[in-house]
């Protein structure tokens, strides 16, 4: 089943943000367009959009980001089975975390629900939360 909601990241260099997600954090390329600068990428069930600013339709009228880091206030969650290979890919690529691997417990009504996780921001500065489920334990 196809995701529900599936964002689209305007890029500043295509082919830079196409390596980046499917060499390094290991995302397939379902089909792209690179006429347009365009990919729509999967990982573990997420689905995401890479666009080129500039290629095929560009949504302007103050809505494109004009300085590094692109997505301000955002940052996209991102469940997979396990995050060691791609922290294992990121360290070999010499890309930097922004937030290092934890294990959090958050509350969730009268139990809290764990999850490992990493946050790494790509080229262009979005910020992608990338979890492994640890399970719940009571309160």
């Amino acid at each position: 089943m196809p995701s529900l909601v599936v964002p689209e990241f305007a890029v500043s260099d295509w082919v830079k943000s196409r390596t980046f997600y499917c060499e390094i954090l290991g995302f397939a390329c379902l089909y792209d367009r690179p006429e347009e600068g365009f990919s729509y990428l999967s990982l573990d069930g997420a689905e995401l959009m890479i666009d080129q600013i500039g290629e095929g339709r560009t949504f302007d009228d103050g809505h494109l980001p004009t300085q590094y880091p692109f997505g301000r206030g955002l940052n996209v969650q991102i469940q997979v089975e396990d995050i060691a290979p791609i922290t294992n890919a990121l360290a070999a690529a010499k890309v930097p975390l922004y937030l290092e691997v934890e294990d959090k417990w958050y509350r969730k009504d009268d139990c809290d629900v764990g999850n490992r996780q990493f946050v790494v921001a790509d080229p262009d500065g979005y910020l992608l939360r990338f979890f492994q489920p640890l399970g719940s334990k009571g309160r």
